[in-house]
């Protein structure tokens, strides 16, 4: 007993903390509670990190901001006298990248005036304003649009040591690179609004900014100067633009045949300024320069730049610097003195930029390899398809798996693996994979180029990080099939899959995807014939349909953190006062949510600071249970106890301690074996559902109060959505069995633990992430101190 008395004096000074001490023969359960009670279960990110919210916030006042610029001067925005456009199509765009409705009045003025500009005679207003009737309503301008596509492309100089590039005017035959940036993003954004633009034209932007690059591998604005970050993220975008739109797919039509896996284009080129980049970045004020700088990272899929978080960055920089009174910006670059030109660049940068995360794909092998990315375009592409399908802008990733840790990974909810070459992983590595897998990812591979060597491999790795889960083909009944759009039948058993919890969490394609996803641009797609143009769309809805059921369209914000099991060493080998629940060994998958019990436990040391452990602890029945207060058992198939494990448990729950259960995913095989189990231990006393104004759902032990939980029911669906399940706000569901004034027993016939996996299943009833951790701490509070 001396070895609990610190521990025991300490819980009693802590008002939360009565009752806290528990006694078992001659063993001391102790725990420490923290005196004040938080509102959210989840872990919060450092202090000093940005958060979504703050983001959000900032994005907000700059709105506000600009659209009362707009009514107090008549409904406009001043202009430079010349650039007439430049300023209010700037403001414009932003605020429609921010997420002002085009019906919003100010929007509607705005675009109006803007339509009504016919003689625009500068190559950054004609730019600016092009893409905001892209942005806006592309159907409805497409003749306008059309004109404006022709006019720059007029404007383009097509002769002499400028060729390729735009100047200020469509009269002058220099060349200014950052006119000539803002007038390929102008005509990117046509094309991808599905108008046509002469190849030619991408062709001499091309060979114009490839010439500009210098050995360093950046780009200068004029011979005289150096390098500058602005003018080399304008060489990186204006190169993936123009390159993307030229057909020099590694995956081609020949013959009328598809070829996957052809010679790749050379990027050395974009390589080079990406590594020039990622050496030299740095988070400035010059705010022109910052939107350059969100292009590169949304075009190339990179979150990180070199070793930098150029999004995190940048946002924790621009969240400082807004005028707290007004909700505008200034910056250092050239006009920006202006708050109108300032807020508005500062707008692009934080609302483009914090686009959800669809998938990443991952890299792997030797520096110089590509075999991981065969299909350059691929992801894209896909991307490009889901948004339209979601209505909403998304963006993609590449990760390397040699430098990314855990929490990398949990950046995105669906990790992509090409598999152009074996898998070679080291042990860091291939336990990053497991438990991204376990704490909610998702892995989406394929064997590309139908390559035995990776197919080989990824077979045997899976079989080594998930052996009691092996690669099953997908019934024609799975969710995938149905999941988004209509799936050609014949492809049923081209994907196996891999359970974790609730769900399938890993999906493997026996046959080539990314191949036809490459192929999936508007631009050529007319000029396949029809039995190609129907593969393609039947193989990118099935990557469609794949990443909705990973998803279930719930995507977390740019910046919001993932919830992570760490494990603390400190937390480990539990010391006296540590709180220990183990889990209870049966037949039924005994740990088939193997991190749900410890993602709780986190989740009660973070939020209540008590002194927990959080590591695995399995044991049977007839084990030395009386050295534990609290035992969590769950499952998702039929079991049965022995008569010498039941007459064990009865002797645990008669001398103090509590059993608290849950169905995996509402299992109903093993909710009638649990209850059939208790009724056996307790001469065929039954479990009884427990009142929902029981104290047990109040804060009177220092937990939350649950007068209702929200509940997702995958039995109804909606009609025209086959993932929206219905969810509704229900009193708690739990049951209870009690000895004396005792509850010994609590049970939750629907799912807990695949939401405290941080599993997001269209086929599973249980609740939702946030209510689900909160009845899980009001139990383990109540079971220690009722």
């Amino acid at each position: 007993m001396s070895g609990h008395s610190s521990a025991l004096k300490n819980s009693r000074r802590s008002p939360a903390g009565r009752g806290a001490a528990l006694r078992y023969g001659t063993v001391a359960w102790t725990l420490l509670f923290f005196t004040c009670q938080h509102t959210l279960v989840s872990t919060s990110p450092l202090a000093a990190e940005i958060t979504a919210e703050q983001v959000n916030r900032a994005i907000d006042r700059g709105t506000a901001f600009l659209k009362n610029q707009h009514a107090t001067n008549n409904d406009r925005w001043p202009e430079y006298g010349a650039v007439p456009g430049g300023v209010s199509a700037l403001c414009t765009l932003s605020l429609l990248q921010a997420g002002l409705p085009v019906s919003d009045p100010t929007m509607q003025q705005s675009l109006e005036y803007l339509r009504g500009l016919d003689d625009l005679k500068m190559v950054y207003a004609r730019s600016l304003v092009t893409m905001v009737l892209c942005a806006a309503e592309p159907q409805r301008d497409r003749q306008l649009i059309q004109q404006h596509v022709q006019w720059l492309q007029k404007a383009q100089v097509k002769q002499g040591n400028h060729q390729g590039g735009w100047s200020y005017s469509s009269q002058q035959r220099t060349s200014d690179p950052s006119n000539s940036q803002f007038a390929l993003m102008a005509l990117h954004e046509a094309e991808q609004a599905g108008l046509d633009v002469d190849q030619t034209t991408f062709q001499l932007a091309l060979d114009y900014w490839l010439k500009r690059q210098n050995q360093q591998g950046g780009w200068k604005y004029s011979p005289e100067l150096g390098s500058s970050l602005s003018m080399t993220c304008a060489g990186i975008s204006s190169l993936v633009i123009a390159s993307g739109k030229l057909g020099n797919s590694d995956a081609r039509i020949v013959n009328n045949q598809v070829e996957c896996c052809s010679r790749q284009d050379d990027e050395t080129a974009l390589q080079r300024g990406l590594q020039y980049l990622g050496q030299k970045l740095t988070i400035q004020k010059n705010l022109y320069y910052l939107y350059a700088l969100e292009r590169v990272g949304r075009l190339t899929g990179r979150r990180f730049l070199g070793r930098h978080d150029w999004y995190r960055m940048g946002s924790e920089m621009l969240v400082k610097a807004q005028d707290p009174l007004e909700g505008h910006w200034r910056g250092s670059g050239v006009r920006e003195d202006n708050k109108l030109v300032a807020t508005s660049l500062a707008l692009l940068f934080l609302s483009k930029g914090r686009r959800p995360v669809m998938v990443a794909q991952m890299k792997y092998g030797p520096p110089e390899s590509e075999a991981w990315n065969h299909h350059r375009h691929a992801i894209h592409n896909l991307t490009r398809h889901v948004e339209s399908l979601w209505k909403r802008d998304l963006s993609w990733q590449t990760i390397s798996i040699q430098s990314a840790s855990l929490t990398d990974l949990m950046e995105a909810p669906v990790l992509f693996i090409s598999g152009g070459e074996p898998l070679k992983l080291n042990k860091e590595q291939k336990e990053n994979l497991r438990d991204y897998v376990n704490q909610g990812g998702f892995i989406f591979a394929e064997a590309c180029c139908d390559n035995k060597a990776f197919d080989a491999s990824f077979r045997k790795l899976m079989k080594e990080l998930f052996p009691e889960s092996p690669l099953r083909l997908l019934p024609p009944d799975h969710a995938i099939w149905f999941a988004q759009e209509k799936i050609d039948p014949r492809f049923v058993g081209t994907l196996e899959g891999m359970q974790a919890c609730c769900r399938t969490s890993i999906v493997y394609s026996r046959i080539d995807l990314s191949c036809y996803w490459e192929l999936n641009q508007r631009r050529q797609m007319s000029t396949y014939p029809a039995e190609i143009r129907e593969e393609i769309n039947q193989r990118t809805r099935v990557g469609g349909n794949v990443i909705a059921y990973a998803t279930n369209r719930e995507l977390k914000a740019k910046l919001d953190r993932s919830e992570i099991t760490l494990r603390d060493k400190s937390f480990e080998q539990p010391t006296r006062g540590t709180l220990v629940i183990p889990k209870l060994s049966h037949s039924g998958g005994s740990d088939d949510a193997p991190h749900a019990l410890a993602n709780l436990m986190t989740l009660m040391r973070v939020q209540f600071d008590m002194r927990v452990g959080t590591q695995r602890r399995l044991l049977t029945a007839t084990d030395e249970l009386y050295k534990y207060p609290v035992l969590f058992i769950h499952g998702r198939r039929a079991f049965r106890f022995t008569a010498e494990e039941r007459k064990s448990l009865a002797l645990y729950l008669q001398r103090g301690g509590v059993i608290f259960g849950d169905a995996i995913c509402a299992s109903p095989e093993f909710t009638r074996s649990f209850r059939r189990e208790i009724g056996a231990i307790f001469n065929k006393q039954s479990l009884v559902p427990i009142p929902p104004d029981h104290r047990l759902f109040s804060t009177e032990f220092g937990g939350y109060d649950l007068p209702k939980v929200t509940l997702r029911d995958p039995q109804i669906r909606a009609a025209d959505d086959p993932l929206r399940t219905k969810q509704t706000r229900i009193s708690p569901v739990l049951e209870g069995l009690t000895i004396g004034d005792r509850m010994v027993v609590i049970f939750s016939p629907f799912d807990l633990s695949c939401a405290l996996e941080n599993q997001t299943s269209p086929e599973c009833k249980g609740y939702l992430k946030t209510d689900a951790a909160k009845l899980g701490a009001n139990v383990i509070l109540f079971a220690l101190q009722q």
